[in-house]
């Protein structure tokens, strides 16, 4: 499928690893020219590497996504270097490095680091973005959630509850921006194998006695088997095409929506 994105001008935040930065890699893939935000020290290397390989401009911008400041000078860089920005898809997220289950495990100040990258950031990136995107008539926003936002998970409350803001703001930013022709969406992924989730392990591992814990290889492999019914690992990757393709004028229609890319394992009737 052709999705007609070639020269459009993509920003990815946390686009230097992960999730974000196989986003990154799908938008150069169609031929993008593609602006990575992130604190990464590899912010650089990481975009000059996705233009040695797919031919395509490219910058990496060291950017604080809590940093209102920062987010406005980065919209207008990458403007300056690549031109207009038609596509955003903003990954950058933190946990609370912590084992929530029960909630009581955390105290309040453990909440707040979370909230201000997981929710004050993407407030920062939907306003730096929303004005210039308002003036062409044209743009998509596609936030990164999680499965976790929607489920009320218990294994990080604070990084639950930020992503169920996303998903929340998403829907109200779709409306604001839907009469100025900008489609806003969000994409929950399930179980993928990143840092973020290793960690969720890690916390989770240093709760339980001695004779208990597990590998994070044991641990994620009947966590998989126990709740998600395809039975495999989400991949980066797997997100990527999700976002590129509503990303794309062949999602023309779609707004407004919560998309999990997690196996099955959420499922709405």
């Amino acid at each position: 499928m052709k999705l007609q994105i070639k020269d459009h001008v993509a920003v990815v935040t946390g686009g230097a690893s992960g999730i974000g930065l196989a986003v990154a890699r799908g938008f150069a893939a169609e031929g993008a020219r593609v602006a990575i935000w992130d604190l990464a020290k590899n912010v650089t290397t990481a975009a000059a590497d996705l233009a040695s390989e797919f031919d395509v401009s490219t910058c990496g911008i060291a950017t604080d996504i809590c940093d209102e400041a920062q987010v406005l000078d980065a919209a207008a860089a990458t403007a300056r270097e690549l031109g207009p920005i038609d596509h955003v898809v903003h990954c950058a997220a933190i946990g609370s490095g912590k084992f929530g289950f029960p909630f009581t495990n955390l105290q309040p100040s453990d909440w707040r680091a979370t909230l201000e990258v997981n929710i004050m950031g993407t407030v920062h990136v939907a306003h730096a973005v929303a004005e210039p995107m308002k003036q062409r008539k044209s743009g998509t926003i596609v936030f990164i959630s999680s499965v976790a936002g929607q489920i009320g998970s218990q294994t990080d409350p604070p990084y639950s509850a930020s992503k169920a803001a996303v998903i929340n703001f998403a829907q109200c930013t779709a409306k604001d921006l839907a009469p100025h022709g900008i489609r806003v969406n969000s994409v929950c992924p399930g179980m993928v194998q990143t840092p973020l989730n290793r960690g969720v392990w890690q916390a989770w591992n240093e709760q339980q006695p001695p004779d208990q814990q597990r590998t994070y290889e044991d641990w994620a492999e009947e966590k998989i088997k126990a709740v998600v019914p395809l039975g495999q690992w989400q991949t980066p990757e797997d997100i990527a095409d999700m976002v590129v393709f509503l990303s794309s004028n062949r999602a023309a229609h779609v707004t407004g929506q919560t998309i999990n890319v997690d196996g099955g394992f959420v499922m709405h009737w």
